[in-house]
C-alpha cells in the first residue's frame, strides 16, 4: 500500500495543538455532565466529536439512516481509536464497549470513560458474561450500544472475524442491530495508511500520522437495522460481517 499524502510538519503540528485543546475543553465541559439531561450530554459528545475531527484536519463523511429512538445494538467494523470519534460524530447518543486498556490514554481515557462507556477486560474470559449483561441493562433502558466485535483492530480493507459472544445482548432483549461500515480515506487512497493502528503503535504516534496526512476522511456509513428475535448469535455475527464488508471499496 502507498504511503499517505502528508502535509508539512508545522501544519501537523499546529493540528496536535489544536487537538490537545479541543480534548482539555472537553475536560472541562465533561465536569458539566452530571447537570446535564440526556439530550444536552448527546450535543455536547457530538459537538466534542466532531471537533477533534476537525481539528485534525479530517471531514467527516455519513451516509444512511440514523439509529432509531430506542435501544439499538450499532455493530461496526474496528480500524482504529478515531473509531469512537467518527460514530460519536454520526451517534452521540451510542455507550461503547471497550477494552479497558484505553482508560490509561492520556486525557482520552477519561473522556471516553465520562461518556457513559462500558468496558471489558479481554484478558479475562469470564468478563464478557458480565459485559453481556450490562449491555442487556442499557438495552432494556432503550440505550444505544455500540461494539465492535472483531476485538481489536484491522487494517481496514480486510475484516477480522467476528466474535458473537457480545450479540447476545441484542437477542437476550429482542433489540434491532445496526451494522455500521468505517473507513478512513486520504488525498491517495480509499483506505489511509496514516489511519492504521496496529501492533506496536501508540497512540501519540497514530494521532501525529493521523495529523500529518493529507485529506483525510472519516467515511460512516449506517446500513439498515434489522431484527435479532430468534437469531443464532454466531450466524448473526457472520451475517453481519458480510454486510460490513459488502459496503467497503475493494481494496486496490
Amino acid at each position: 500500500m502507498a504511503a499517505a499524502a502528508r502535509v508539512a510538519w508545522p501544519v501537523a503540528l499546529w493540528r496536535v495543538m489544536r487537538a490537545v485543546l479541543h480534548v482539555l475543553h472537553g475536560m472541562l465541559v465533561m465536569t458539566r455532565f452530571p447537570a446535564l439531561d440526556a439530550t444536552a450530554r448527546h450535543q455536547r459528545i457530538q459537538w466534542w466529536s466532531a471537533g477533534v475531527l476537525k481539528s485534525l484536519g479530517m471531514t467527516l463523511h455519513l451516509e444512511g439512516t440514523l439509529p432509531r429512538p430506542g435501544a439499538t445494538l450499532l455493530v461496526a467494523n474496528h480500524i482504529s481509536w478515531l473509531d469512537i470519534v467518527a460514530l460519536h460524530a454520526a451517534t452521540p447518543q451510542a455507550r461503547f464497549v471497550s477494552k479497558a486498556d484505553v482508560l490509561h490514554w492520556p486525557l482520552l481515557g477519561w473522556l471516553i470513560k465520562g461518556a457513559g462507556t462500558l468496558f471489558i477486560e479481554r484478558e479475562r474470559k469470564r468478563d464478557a458474561v458480565r459485559v453481556v449483561h450490562a449491555m442487556a441493562e442499557a438495552l432494556r433502558a432503550g440505550d444505544t450500544v455500540a461494539v465492535f466485535p472483531e476485538g481489536t483492530t484491522g487494517a481496514g480493507p480486510e475484516l477480522l472475524p467476528f466474535h458473537a459472544n457480545l450479540l447476545q445482548a441484542a437477542i437476550a432483549t429482542g433489540t434491532p442491530v445496526q451494522p455500521a461500515a468505517l473507513r478512513y480515506a486520504d488525498a491517495r487512497q480509499p483506505f489511509s495508511p496514516a489511519v492504521e493502528f496496529l501492533g506496536e503503535t501508540t497512540l501519540l504516534q497514530s494521532v501525529w500520522r493521523v495529523a500529518s496526512a493529507r485529506g483525510l476522511g472519516a467515511h460512516v456509513t449506517l446500513l439498515p437495522p434489522q431484527g435479532t428475535e430468534h437469531a443464532d448469535r454466531r450466524a448473526l455475527a457472520e451475517h453481519l460481517r458480510e454486510q460490513i464488508a459488502a459496503r467497503l471499496p475493494a481494496p486496490g
